[in-house]
């Protein structure tokens, strides 16, 4: 494939952008190489400034579940933009989708709309804190909750110590309330609980995680998390940025069979568009500013553009529950076809799925959190990825994250794709 228009257009950004891209898995880092500028898309497929035609395997990283230009939601973004494209004032759409949002989700009341997943996930904490009295959070290594300063955390030297900054500009106050715990080890967690029980506001965590790659949390730790939460009084939240309707009509609550505390929505509660949200029970939700003492506030928040993509959004999933159970079964016929190739041609691999996030790690050991994921040979995934790349298939440019499938994707793009991995194989060896 060539792709003189997106080396043009890459370098020219960097004149203008750090690093020529306004997120930093764009920019190829992980993989080598330049990164591709996308000109459209339609459904399964991405065209880029080149002129070449790519299946998609990120879907805009999880809010394109239907694929992309899904026509409802286009309608209804060229519907509301004639009528204006922001007021700085209420609507009656922002009611709308919160009741739609409310009805789909088990064991909300209320759900507050912001801007992105970080925004949620930081408001979340905050209100946590605001209603326990308590300070510190428990997170876990490889989850991803955004970039506010309390989520951009690294280990300390043992199982209950505090941790410390992984980015200039956060400070250390900051990280002496963010404790960090290991994945998919329930032990582990109750260390830092009996250290710090007094003080923990709440645990979050991705109840699937996407950011280590894609993987499911075992039942056991799950179930034990929900229980530990309870009999300590610490609020448990669930960052469903990506699984939010995206596992479930409810989410991971639903498809996991656990009630958190707090929720946090992103990707495809927006259609694409810019939203995020947290959601909670109306005793937690009533410490909320203007209700309440706990502030947070957006000038754009409940943007009567995004409004109208999620309410598309969501409603064709309320009204269409039978998508996810396609998705899922799209899901493990691709798992199903990458493993029958790579075991054919003997490469060493381990392949975790969940709904319809699936990611692919080149490592002998299970990968069940951030140590076990760091493990992958980068190497093999570099050439897998550029791989693929060239036969016309475009997987998510880093080994931490998860393919996310959409909808519009047919059983024959599937089929290209385990055909190009045929091609791709030897040169994995």
């Amino acid at each position: 494939m060539i792709y003189q228009r997106s080396s043009a257009l890459f370098r020219e950004a960097q004149t203008y952008i750090p690093g020529g891209v306004n997120s930093p898995v764009r920019a190829f880092k992980a993989v080598g190489g330049t990164p591709i500028f996308v000109k459209e898309a339609k459904g399964a497929y991405l065209y880029d400034e080149d002129g070449n035609q790519l299946v998609d395997y990120i879907a805009s990283w999880g809010p394109m579940i239907l694929g992309h230009a899904f026509e409802p939601v286009i309608e209804a973004i060229t519907d509301r933009a004639r009528k204006g494209t922001s007021f700085g004032m209420p609507t009656e759409i922002e009611t709308t989708l919160a009741k739609l949002a409310v009805e789909m989700v088990p064991n909300i009341d209320k759900i507050r709309f912001v801007n992105s997943g970080t925004e949620a996930c930081m408001s979340a904490v905050r209100l946590a804190r605001g209603y326990s009295g308590k300070e510190k959070i428990i997170k876990f290594a490889g989850c991803y909750h955004g970039h506010a300063d309390a989520f951009l955390i690294q280990a300390g030297s043992g199982a209950v110590t505090f941790g410390s900054p992984s980015s200039p500009g956060v400070t250390q106050g900051t990280a002496k309330d963010t404790l960090l715990a290991r994945y998919n080890d329930l032990e582990n967690v109750e260390a830092l609980v009996k250290a710090n029980a007094e003080e923990i506001a709440a645990v979050i965590i991705e109840p699937v995680a996407g950011n280590m790659g894609c993987i499911p949390p075992s039942p056991d730790f799950i179930k034990g998390l929900r229980e530990l939460c309870t009999q300590q009084n610490i609020l448990l939240i669930f960052d469903e940025v990506m699984t939010g309707f995206r596992l479930a009509p409810g989410g991971a609550q639903e498809y996991l069979g656990i009630n958190a505390d707090i929720l946090c929505f992103g990707k495809v509660i927006g259609g694409g568009l810019p939203v995020g949200a947290f959601a909670a029970r109306e005793e937690i939700m009533k410490f909320l500013a203007p209700e309440g003492p706990v502030y947070q506030a957006g000038t754009l928040s409940g943007n009567p553009l995004a409004m109208s993509a999620g309410l598309a959004m969501l409603s064709t999933l309320n009204e269409k529950g039978e998508i996810f159970g396609s998705l899922e079964k799209k899901t493990t016929y691709l798992h199903e076809g990458i493993a029958g190739v790579l075991e054919s041609h003997g490469i060493i691999h381990q392949i975790n799925r969940e709904g319809s996030m699936i990611s692919v790690h080149f490592t002998e050991d299970p990968v069940v959190d951030f140590d076990s994921a760091k493990a992958g040979d980068n190497e093999t995934f570099k050439r897998y990825f550029h791989g693929m790349l060239k036969q016309g298939i475009y997987l998510p440019p880093s080994a931490y994250e998860s393919y996310f499938l959409n909808d519009a994707l047919s059983y024959d793009d599937l089929d290209a794709t385990i055909k190009a991995l045929e091609r791709v194989a030897p040169d994995l060896k």
